[in-house]
């Protein structure tokens, strides 16, 4: 199953991610198959390429629930 998730980069205590596409069986930090944004957490940073994530969506791939917080806050999808 693909799924839409963060991944972890940064220093250590200063964390930033990124949302990523990929299979649900892959460790958090590993192969990605698709870059699909950036999320500070510090800085409320965020950057979405909303064409891409909307397009992966449709094709049947699940946010994790952190991620559709941050998709609903910049208007992506609709709330449920």
């Amino acid at each position: 199953m693909l799924k839409l998730r963060l991944k972890k980069y940064g220093r250590k205590g200063k964390p930033s991610y990124r949302i990523v596409a990929t299979d649900s069986r892959v460790k958090r930090d590993g192969k990605v198959i698709e870059e699909l944004g950036f999320y500070n957490p510090f800085t409320k940073e965020t950057y979405l390429k909303v064409n891409q994530i909307k397009s992966r969506i449709d094709t049947g791939a699940q946010p994790t629930d952190t991620v559709k917080d941050i998709l609903k806050k910049a208007k992506v999808i609709d709330v449920v």
